[in-house]
């Protein structure tokens, strides 16, 4: 079940991006492919995932979900892209790939970055849907946040100030709600917006986002130490190797894994509390620590 699910809605997003990414007009063909290659480099589309399967369990109809999936995953894409130039990670590999600046060359990575990131919004605000004004700059407001300074990029600064240091497991936890979780939040967020679900109702759904979001990262975290190169589709112990703040450097690897563990039993703890069919996403969350890529 999860599995299909999984292909099905990777397959639709995928659709959804080259789409996008294909009606941009040619004033610059290196930087579409760059794009392209960018966004459509592989990977489960775990947040797209997300922004699919909840808004299905919520009733919305996946037609109004297809801009929130393709505009996340932009997003995703774009921060991707430029984590791995040589002035963030320098990392030569993505999903078994070369990265875009690889691929192409620095410059276009950083604008091949820039330009998925505002097609996000492009996307997201498109007029002719079923969503209502309120609800697109309810998801604008949303993306925006999670992907900014008060999400994922604040999370990615603390990640490269913590880089040769140590620091204390309460500041780890902040750097990964905001560098990896926010955005996992806000795939969950969005389809709440999208369905108008009672006050309640939300705030279990963004405990489950919260638990799995950093469930998500610690489960990274371990497998940089017990993943291969091949798993992984990039080098092996490549956080070890930067000197990078991690769950397994401060807790050890057991330690580590128990707290992915006790994460999901808060996530699905918190679905239970759902008067929905939420199977599938109770499967996505057992999923997040049972993976290895």
């Amino acid at each position: 079940m999860l599995n299909e699910a999984i292909t099905r809605y990777q397959q639709r997003v995928d659709g959804q991006l080259r789409h996008f990414i294909n009606a941009q007009d040619d004033t610059e063909p290196q930087l579409k492919a760059a794009m392209e290659h960018g966004a459509l480099i592989g990977g489960k589309r775990i947040r797209p995932f997300l922004v699919y399967a909840v808004g299905e369990m919520l009733g919305v109809p996946l037609e109004r979900l297809d801009a929130c999936a393709a505009a996340i995953e932009c997003i995703h894409a774009y921060s991707l892209i430029h984590d791995d130039l040589p002035a963030m990670d320098d990392d030569a590999l993505r999903r078994g790939q070369p990265t875009v600046h690889i691929a192409f060359n620095e410059a276009t990575a950083i604008l091949a970055g820039d330009a998925l990131q505002t097609l996000a919004f492009e996307i997201i605000s498109q007029e002719g849907g079923e969503l209502s004004a309120s609800q697109q700059l309810a998801m604008v407001r949303a993306l925006a946040k999670a992907s900014g300074y008060s999400g994922m990029c604040g999370g990615q600064a603390m990640d490269l100030n913590a880089t040769d240091r140590q620091i204390d497991l309460e500041t780890l936890k902040r750097l990964h709600r905001l560098k990896t979780g926010a955005l996992i939040r806000c795939a969950v967020e969005l389809p709440i917006i999208a369905a108008k679900v009672t006050d309640e109702q939300a705030s279990h759904l963004l405990t489950f986002a919260d638990a799995i979001g950093l469930a998500f990262q610690v489960q990274d975290d371990v497998l940089d130490i017990i993943a291969s190169t091949e798993e992984l589709g990039k080098p092996q112990g490549s956080d070890c190797e930067s000197n990078k703040s991690t769950y397994p450097k401060l807790l050890g690897l057991s330690g580590a894994q128990a707290t992915a563990k006790s994460l999901i039993e808060d996530a699905l703890s918190a679905l239970a509390k759902l008067p929905y069919n939420s199977q599938l996403i109770a499967e996505f969350a057992r999923f997040i620590i049972e993976r290895r890529v």
